[in-house]
């Protein structure tokens, strides 16, 4: 049996709910915080004040959610343009090679995961989730080499973090560049030989269609 399409009301809610987590999302990246009063988040969201309540307890809430939000559609974003793509280490790298691009593709995004900085690390979602993933089954194939998968997420998130922050506040920095040789960087550490690791930094990229969001 089909599941019943939502009611007018139920998309109603949804589109209240879709735009309070936008709005947190564009504050938080301007920002790096929530400090801002919920009449100024329902104003920015084009919502009325009370309809805030009718979805989230707290502004603390609200930010989980716009972060998690924007963790996960950025990870299904990379899955489906890699779905086609066996090798894990080239899995791993390109997502790497897109995630630091997203300073010029999307910077509302690229000022979400650098303010987010705990969770593009540690979170059980999104990229954080999906990073580990590709780490070990590029570990479990022997394409990389290293003793402690978390100390290699960390390692990873330290160099997106670090790459999008170089690009941002140095608009002259070639973003292409800066994060394709970090991401070069990345797999000498994680024991790939040098060729093999120049062969996949220059892979071309898929085509880098928008993700379903607003980011």
């Amino acid at each position: 049996m089909s599941e019943r399409p939502p009611s007018r009301g139920e998309r109603r809610k949804l589109r209240t709910r879709a735009a309070l987590i936008e709005a947190a999302q564009e504050i938080y990246a301007q920002r790096g915080d929530l400090e801002v009063s919920i009449q100024q988040i329902t104003e920015a969201a084009d919502v009325g004040f009370g309809s805030f309540y009718n979805h989230f307890s707290s502004k603390a809430e609200l930010l989980d959610a716009a972060i998690a939000e924007a963790l996960e559609a950025h990870a299904a974003w990379l899955d489906g343009l890699l779905a086609d793509v066996d090798d894990p280490a080239v899995v791993f790298a390109t997502s790497m090679r897109l995630t630091g691009r997203l300073i010029r593709t999307r910077p509302r995004m690229a000022r979400v995961l650098m303010s987010g900085k705990g969770a593009l690390l540690s979170a059980s979602y999104g990229h954080a989730a999906h990073a580990r993933r590709d780490i070990e089954a590029a570990i479990a194939a022997g394409r990389f080499v290293t003793e402690d998968v978390g100390v290699a997420l960390a390692c990873t998130a330290g160099c997106l973090i670090a790459t999008m922050h170089l690009c941002d506040v140095d608009p002259q920095a070639s973003v292409d560049d800066i994060a394709d040789q970090s991401v070069l960087n990345v797999l000498r550490m994680f024991g790939m030989e040098e060729a093999e690791a120049r062969r996949i930094v220059a892979l071309p990229l898929p085509v880098d269609e928008p993700p379903i969001t607003s980011i």
